[in-house]
């Protein structure tokens, strides 16, 4: 039998995820919900609605947390770690409002979030905080004894969210055409995001010219592109570059988009990319549509082989490197000194969201931050 591990003082580890459609039936609903107070019309969801139509209105992320949340509950028993696992989202079901709910009258007092957005950025971390920020205020209205609630700390530069990526990048320029793998570009994909967001993205100290966003991403391509070398012996000239913008024209997003970069390439003389999506914790929709099926269509125009890499999903490695950022947070928590296990020139993330980090342009209050209503 496994050493038992210590998990105190938490009681639960809640996975909190984006959500999905589940059939054709769910779309709009599911997008009403994820532009909540925007006014958009339902004929333009409807339109914005295609991609996910394309799959028979299934999103793959709940199936893919069902995944991870096996893997993580598999990781734990086996390594003698007894702490349950819960699921809960921001715009579908599993709700979080309803998990938190049912969390609480299971007794969890002490409650740790692992968010599924491994990056600093307002959508990838406050927002999330925004939303456990409101499902608790939803529980005091009902009465209900509220928990404390943490968040685990960024883990995009953690060895076992970065390994499996170095093997998914390996995989894809082995299965390229050998006339074309050793010339091969990598374009390491990311959400982009409003220039103003990633400017202020992380803590006041890192703020200005991409900010904790951009920074933190580079760092993650850098360990790749040098792990890649190592394994390969080849020196893959690369890039970060950007998919799934949403906004207004008007506003400037991050750039390059992953479509006019392949345009770029190829006219550079690039023989082949392997895109790689570093930013993403799984293959949900926006790397089905907008890399496996908008950026390969835009390959294929222009004749230039790519591959798409592997997200980190619920690899057995993040399972464990979960396990280990729980272990870390509850040691700091206990008082003990702890050394976090990170990756790249950065270092660990914060553990406590400092005020002013990844702010808002409307003022809502957040969970599980240095700025929070519900210490």
């Amino acid at each position: 039998m496994p050493d038992v591990l210590d998990a105190s003082p938490y009681d639960a580890l809640l996975l909190l995820s984006f959500g999905g459609p589940e059939g054709p039936d769910d779309v709009v609903p599911f997008l009403e919900n994820v532009t909540r107070g925007r006014g958009i019309p339902k004929e333009r969801l409807k339109e914005v609605g295609q991609h996910y139509f394309l799959f028979g209105g299934v999103s793959p992320i709940n199936d893919q947390n069902r995944a991870l949340l096996d893997a993580l509950r598999k990781d734990f028993a086996e390594h003698g770690l007894d702490l349950p696992v819960y699921w809960g989202n921001r715009n579908w079901a599993p709700y979080l409002t309803d998990t938190l709910r049912e969390m609480v009258r299971d007794g969890r007092r002490r409650i740790l979030v692992l968010a599924t957005s491994a990056y600093a950025s307002y959508s990838g971390c406050r927002q999330y905080r925004e939303n456990l920020a409101d499902a608790l205020a939803a529980l005091e209205a009902e009465g209900l004894e509220l928990p404390k609630i943490d968040k685990l700390r960024h883990y995009f530069n953690h060895p076992g969210f970065v390994e499996p990526m170095v093997d998914g990048v390996v995989r894809s320029l082995a299965e390229l055409p050998e006339e074309v793998r050793e010339g091969a570009h990598i374009a390491f994909c990311t959400h982009s995001i409003p220039n103003s967001a990633a400017d202020t993205s992380g803590p006041v100290e890192e703020h200005g010219d991409g900010g904790a966003y951009v920074r933190q991403h580079l760092d993650v391509a850098r360990l790749i592109a040098d792990a890649v070398r190592e394994r390969t012996g080849v020196d893959h000239p690369w890039q970060l570059v950007y998919q799934s913008r949403s906004g207004a024209p008007h506003i400037p997003w991050l750039e390059p988009d992953i479509c006019d970069h392949l345009e770029e390439r190829h006219a550079a003389g690039a023989p082949a990319v392997v895109m790689a999506p570093i930013g993403f914790v799984s293959d949900h929709m926006e790397v089905l549509y907008d890399l496996d099926t908008e950026a390969t269509a835009k390959a294929g125009e222009l004749g230039l082989p790519v591959r798409r890499s592997a997200t980190v999903g619920a690899d057995p490695r993040f399972a464990a490197a979960v396990r280990d950022l729980v272990l870390e947070r509850a040691g700091v928590e206990r008082g003990q000194e702890v050394t976090p296990c990170a990756l790249g020139a950065l270092g660990a993330s914060h553990n406590l969201c400092p005020v002013g980090c990844c702010p808002a342009r409307a003022p809502r209050p957040a969970a599980a931050g240095a700025d929070s209503p519900y210490a």
